[in-house]
């Protein structure tokens, strides 16, 4: 599958509707983000079960921002709708795929366990 564009009216529907989403936050002017597009492009290829999505920063302000994006590019993955990597820079392709293996290797009621216990830690304080 090849990557697409993510944009603000399509962001929430991508995370809902997929299982596994990983998204390259980048810039035409970036360097780096030159680089990584074929590696990111070539691991869409091989893992047809994941979606991979691009989203311009300097198109989609707004959803950069709201990702606290300081630094691109800046690749994150998400698993049934929650953020579960975020990680500025280039990544070589045994990395990426290093992370595409995690996410999917992930025990998912263990981490939504994680998130209402840190959620009820955090209540906890207020």
């Amino acid at each position: 599958m090849a990557t697409q564009t993510v944009t603000m009216d399509s962001f929430r529907e991508t995370i809902a509707d997929n299982d596994i989403v990983l998204l390259d936050f980048w810039a035409e002017w970036c360097g780096p983000c030159r680089s990584f597009a074929p590696v990111f492009e070539k691991a869409s290829e091989d893992h047809a079960d994941v979606v991979f999505g691009k989203i311009d920063t300097e198109d989609q302000r707004e959803l950069a921002g709201g990702f606290g994006i300081t630094s691109i590019p800046t690749l994150a993955a998400f698993r049934e709708g929650i953020l579960v990597f975020s990680q500025p820079g280039a990544l070589p392709a045994p990395a990426l795929e290093q992370v595409i293996t995690a996410v999917k290797g992930l025990d998912m009621d263990d981490v939504r366990k994680q998130i209402a216990e840190q959620q009820a830690a955090g209540d906890a304080q207020d």
